[in-house]
């Protein structure tokens, strides 16, 4: 029996997976992801450990193993996760500093460096990206700031998932998808791009070399081997940015199928053949960027979404909590069954999902959210409800960028991501945007997209095509209420008026208390 393994580092868990090569799950663990606050004196500094990182994903991976007869059957593996955050480390390989999260803001005067030095349009005109306080390049440049003791000492900068291949294999390499994170890579040529490197100041030497997704990069040394429960030798291949992973199982390599990934960060993407990097482009918040699919690009606009509710589960879900916890069942149940005893519309309720900046088609980073539209007839469903809907009406803002501004027009939608297993909000969300939505029966979607680039490595399947055919399973499709379609076309119009309406009330709140 051959096996593949693929392993997500993500925001909240550290999971790993076995599948066989008909994308079947056969094993899996996962462990949390542990943020840290390190610093009293800066509170909202946020890191992840790399010891917990490692150690996480290696306990994770160690319990998948054991529910295999023989570990013997894995043939590869592959790493996937989120893509910004990366560490120094010495010639020796010992970490130096903690991963900086993109959670954290620290690295905002550098964005603002960035956007006067070298401004949003070229660093689009070269490497499709759209500046966030947190990209790659930002913490190079707060580093040589704060630290430049430590960056004298740097031999690589190791974006989160090169440092968990390098844990694997030794080996310090970078994919394109992962490069393509960093504002310093080339679209066009595929490579760090020395324009953008000249006038940053910011030193080739410390970035790894990045090749293609799917590349085989070295063999689990028996450290690993003795971490991780993986056979020693086991070949590791690159893997890639998740989102990105996640659409090979669903097809969304091909022309014309458009992917919803919804997570901590929801993200509406479509594959291109050649990178669009036009002023235009540029202006609706988009970021193309390669694809994990060989000589194909990506293009899509995206937002943080689930950690919206996320907070509200936290600091509202108690006594969805303390149900679950009394009848069984899981709290998110409960929430959503809150959610929809509001009616639609939220009894007048909006929420502006900006809690975490803003993304396409408006790129702000002191963006707040907000709740608007509340009464003394509000109640706390509607609030629940509300947010929901707001997080809806910012997948329709980025589907109308997409058709409006590159001629992506999509029929449906194809969705993946924890989100799917929300009944509520997936119907909402089609409601919503006025689109079918597919959901396939995919047993982690990035997971299994990871193990699918394994398997190409070592040439279990001959191509992306190929491994599609092996592994897709349709699911269900939730087909938009033609009632309602029309009555969230009309408040869609208002919801396009709170962030022009509100923007400067949060620009002058965000240098009140968050800078």
């Amino acid at each position: 029996m051959a096996y593949l393994a693929g392993i997500d580092l993500g925001s909240t868990s550290l999971k790993c997976a076995i599948y066989d090569l008909a994308g079947n799950l056969v094993a899996s663990g996962t462990r949390p992801t542990e943020r840290h606050h390190p610093n009293p004196q800066h509170p909202e500094w946020t890191v992840w450990l790399p010891e917990q990182i490692w150690g996480g994903t290696a306990a994770a991976m160690k319990e998948a193993i054991a529910q295999l007869d023989s570990p013997q059957d894995v043939q590869a593996v592959a790493v996937t996760g989120m893509g910004m955050d990366g560490l120094p480390v010495d010639e020796q390989g010992n970490w130096l500093y903690p991963f900086i999260s993109w959670h954290d803001p620290r690295t905002e005067p550098q964005l603002h460096w960035w956007e006067r030095q070298i401004g949003a349009q070229k660093t689009f005109s070269i490497g499709g990206n759209t500046l966030w306080p947190f990209s790659t390049a930002l913490r190079l440049l707060w580093m040589a700031e704060h630290e430049p003791h430590i960056l004298e000492r740097t031999v690589k900068w190791l974006l989160i998932e090169d440092f968990l291949n390098f844990m694997l294999c030794g080996v310090m390499a970078t994919d394109y998808t992962m490069a393509s994170c960093t504002l310093l890579f080339d679209q066009c040529k595929r490579d760090w791009s020395d324009d953008i490197l000249n006038r940053s100041g910011i030193d080739r030497g410390l970035l790894c070399d990045a090749y293609p997704s799917g590349t085989v990069l070295g063999e689990v040394t028996a450290v690993a081997a003795a971490a991780t429960g993986l056979p020693a030798g086991t070949p590791v291949v690159l893997g890639g940015h998740d989102y990105l992973c996640g659409a090979l199982p669903v097809g969304a390599f091909a022309p014309g199928v458009v992917l919803d990934v919804t997570g901590t960060w929801e993200i509406v993407l479509a594959a291109i053949p050649e990178p669009i990097l036009t002023p235009y482009a540029q202006k609706l918040g988009v970021t193309v960027e390669a694809h994990v699919a060989r000589d194909t690009f990506a293009v899509w606009g995206g937002a943080v979404a689930s950690d919206m509710l996320e907070w509200y589960r936290q600091e509202y879900g108690f006594e969805a909590r303390q149900r679950a916890a009394a009848e069984g069942g899981v709290d998110w149940d409960y929430l959503m069954a809150e959610a929809a005893a509001s009616p639609p519309g939220s009894r007048g309720a909006m929420f502006l999902p900006h809690m975490s900046a803003a993304g396409c088609p408006v790129v702000d980073a002191r963006a707040l959210g907000a709740f608007f539209g509340l009464s003394s007839f509000s109640q706390r469903s509607d609030m629940l409800r509300a947010i929901i809907e707001g997080l809806d009406y910012q997948v329709l803002d980025i589907v109308t960028a997409l058709k409006t501004g590159l001629g992506i027009n999509p029929d449906r939608l194809v969705a993946i991501g924890g989100a799917t297993r929300n009944h509520f909000w997936m119907q909402n969300k089609a409601d919503v945007v006025g689109l079918p939505i597919d959901v396939p029966e995919v047993e982690e979607a990035t997971l299994l997209g990871a193990a699918i680039l394994a398997g190409m490595g070592i040439g279990l399947y001959k191509d992306e095509q190929e491994a599609f055919e092996s592994v897709y399973k349709p699911g269900k499709t939730y087909e938009p209420d033609s009632q309602l379609m029309p009555k969230y076309a009309e408040w869609y119009k208002i919801y396009q008026q709170l962030y022009p309406a509100s923007s400067s009330i949060s620009h002058a709140l965000y240098e009140q208390f968050r800078v």
